[in-house]
């Protein structure tokens, strides 16, 4: 190699130099940075369970300072308030089998029984060796015979204690020596809405036994009402929650729990129309405690009675409201007396006669029917006196009524 070729060697060698110098600077630089950005980290790692910072002494950490960079096992709890409360209330909840009648099957010389639908039920006591549970009139409504199925799969016969078709419920009993569950019942008052609210059930039938679902209490207010005649006229306004737990063809007479696993209501009715969801309804607990003890004890509900057929004013055409019944213009709701009025009746004895206009009982607004048998239902006995607010060509008056027991009972 010549005297130039040695120089032109020398100087490559020392422009490559700088570079090698630049970027070994580069690889140290990038490794503090990278060890920074670890250490600012750490904390953040360790409360996301994804690293174990020993706090016991410098010496652990750093004997074996790879062992803390491996994620650590968790453990996640599911013994949630949920979980707790289904757990606590779902052995409590049975299936109602409404059997029509029995059809003789003459190819194979025997009998079979015709299920007219499936609900649920839920068990409230158990006493002198009987289970009692509550549940819907109309999922036992026309039962010829009615059989309930055990959590365990294990059908038994009920019978009827009582029932009442307006307020809805029904009260069974069966033998408790297969009862292993009771529910607690809760206290509806307390309820506030946004609450949770959990419904179990047997929706569409035992094939979906105990299921359950979760909401929330949607509104704590709502009065649905209800025409058992198809008259066009509200016959009863059943008092009940809202919630958008699911509820489906099947839960009627099931639980609404809250999150302490106490029973909160019973399932009773949905609305089911295309495009309209999350609106399920139960019947507060507190109200069915007061009705369930009169049916177990009565087998029916004792109606204080009037003694007069109510139509809602309403219903009238407005023609009528000035013509006929003379109102003044601030009457815009109540109930006329449709019929004529029995003599020796309580309304008759008390002085009213058709086609006056009931606007209050005790004070309370009265604006239809509905409205009016329900307030003599759950709040008036017979023998017990009412105060009703009228209207008689225009003039408002007020008389007071000892009612008395509806005939039929």
């Amino acid at each position: 190699m010549g005297f130039y070729d040695d120089l032109n060697h020398v100087e490559r060698k020392r422009k490559r130099a700088p570079g090698v110098g630049r970027l070994i600077m580069t690889s140290i630089t990038s490794a503090v940075i990278g060890g920074m950005v670890v250490l600012l980290m750490l904390p953040t790692l360790s409360n996301a369970g994804y690293i174990n910072m020993v706090q016991s002494g410098a010496t652990n950490a750093m004997s074996n300072p790879a062992a803390n960079l491996f994620a650590q096992p968790i453990s996640v709890s599911v013994d949630t308030g949920t979980v707790q409360a289904v757990e606590k209330a779902e052995n409590a909840v049975v299936g109602i089998i409404n059997i029509g009648r029995t059809r003789t099957n003459y190819w194979s010389n025997s009998s079979e029984d015709i299920e007219q639908g499936q609900g649920s039920g839920v068990i409230f006591q158990k006493k002198n060796g009987k289970a009692h549970i509550i549940t819907n009139y109309h999922v036992i409504d026309q039962a010829q015979k009615l059989e309930v199925a055990l959590p365990g799969g294990e059908k038994v016969d009920a019978k009827v204690l009582g029932y009442d078709m307006f307020t809805d419920l029904a009260v069974l009993e069966i033998d408790g020596s297969k009862v292993l569950t009771v529910a607690e019942l809760g206290d509806s008052s307390t309820l506030r809405v946004g609450e949770p609210a959990i419904a179990i059930g047997n929706p569409l039938g035992m094939k979906f036994s105990r299921t359950v679902t979760q909401g929330i209490i949607s509104s704590l207010e709502r009065s649905m009402p209800m025409d058992f005649d198809g008259d066009g006229q509200d016959d009863w306004e059943l008092d009940v929650l809202q919630t958008d737990a699911a509820i489906n063809p099947g839960n009627s007479g099931g639980a609404l729990v809250n999150i302490h696993g106490q029973v909160i209501g019973i399932n009773t009715l949905k609305i089911s129309k295309s495009g309209i969801e999350g609106l399920g309804f139960a019947l507060p607990i507190n109200d069915v405690k007061k009705i369930v003890s009169e049916l177990m004890e009565n087998g029916k509900l004792e109606r204080a009675y009037l003694g007069v057929t109510p139509y809602d004013l309403t219903n009238v055409p407005r023609y009528n409201w000035k013509e006929t019944l003379n109102l003044p213009d601030e009457v815009t709701a109540g109930v006329v007396i449709r019929n004529e009025v029995g003599k020796f009746s309580p309304a008759g004895v008390a002085g009213l006669r058709q086609y006056d206009v009931i606007v209050k009982m005790d004070n309370k607004d009265i604006t239809n029917g509905a409205q009016l048998r329900k307030f003599l239902t759950l709040n008036k006995k017979p023998d017990e006196s009412v105060e009703i607010t009228y209207y008689r060509d225009g003039v408002k008056n007020t008389a007071s009524v000892k009612l008395s027991k509806t005939p039929q009972q």
